[in-house]
């Protein structure tokens, strides 16, 4: 089905920068609880991200990433997630995070 540009344009996806990560051990698949910071405008987001097959949590920290920030938050456990971090998605169910070639300021905007 396809959206019209409308739509499109009502998904407001972010850069941000991850700042904490932890283990969820209480996700049904595996998962990690991430802290990141999308700027001023938009502030601190959590969210889950089933992206610990190709990824370690050192490894996460201060790297940049894409997010949706304007879907409603999402009950995941105990966890409120409050944002969807975007990536490509394996054959193997393995998700490659989307992120920008180069560092730029948290929050902008996606277009």
């Amino acid at each position: 089905m396809d959206l019209t540009w409308s739509e499109f344009e009502r998904t407001d996806m972010r850069v941000g920068t991850i700042i904490e990560v932890n283990d969820f051990p209480e996700a049904r698949k595996p998962a990690y609880q991430l802290t990141i910071d999308f700027g001023a405008e938009i502030g601190i987001r959590k969210s889950s991200a089933q992206i610990t097959k190709r990824y370690q949590k050192e490894d996460l920290v201060n790297r940049q990433i894409v997010s949706v920030v304007n879907f409603p938050k999402k009950q995941i456990g105990k966890f409120m997630s409050e944002c969807l971090v975007l990536g490509a998605v394996g054959e193997e169910g393995d998700v490659i995070l989307l992120a920008p070639d180069f560092k730029v300021e948290n929050g902008l905007r996606i277009g």
